[in-house]
């Protein structure tokens, strides 16, 4: 890490701590990363800017993120297009410090920048249509509803494994005979 860099890095970050203190967009996540929230929470349109600062940094631009859990309703296309401005905006400010002039930047064009996104999450309907099909496959397949006594007399019909007992539909031989009757078998001497 150049011992430039370091210093000015250092400044920014006192400058950047100033500047944003009591603003609740702005969050440093480390001393080298940085985020600003674009637009109210329940937006559609609103969006998370997190910029990344590597060791050469104001000599090369930062890294610029918008892949945070915050932006997963923004559409692809709208983050690259986010991504490219922020980019070639950094280009200008090499070898200065530009993360709030970024944040700023971003701030001038945020709306015409999301203007392709969706006013309503894409995502939520399709949720919704797999939701409503695993519902009517729940409600075709009911299961049978036995009271308390109908369990316990299940139960005692079945062994420990599930089974009926062995024997169960055995018959009885001695009282099979009986009601039939016996053949006469004579036995010869």
């Amino acid at each position: 890490m150049d011992e430039d860099c370091s210093v000015l890095q250092e400044e920014e970050r006192e400058a950047l701590l100033s500047i944003y203190d009591g603003d609740e967009a702005f969050k440093q996540v480390s001393p080298t990363v940085y985020q600003y929230k674009y637009g109210e929470d329940n937006d559609n349109k609103s969006f998370l800017l997190e910029v990344e600062w590597h060791n050469n940094y104001p000599s090369e631009a930062p890294k610029i993120n918008l892949d945070m859990f915050y932006n997963k309703h923004i559409v692809s296309s709208v983050k690259e297009n986010i991504k490219d401005k922020v980019s070639k905006e950094a280009d200008h400010y090499l070898g200065e410090s530009m993360t709030f002039t970024l944040f700023e930047f971003l701030k001038d064009f945020a709306e015409e920048l999301v203007a392709e996104q969706p006013d309503k999450e894409i995502t939520e309907s399709i949720i919704k249509l797999s939701i409503d099909d695993d519902d009517s496959a729940k409600k075709t397949t009911k299961k049978e509803i036995m009271s308390k006594a109908q369990k316990r007399k299940q139960w005692d019909r079945l062994d420990s494994k599930g089974e009926k007992p062995r024997g169960y539909d055995w018959i009885d031989v001695v009282k099979h005979l009986s009601q039939t009757g016996s053949s006469k078998v004579e036995l010869s001497t």
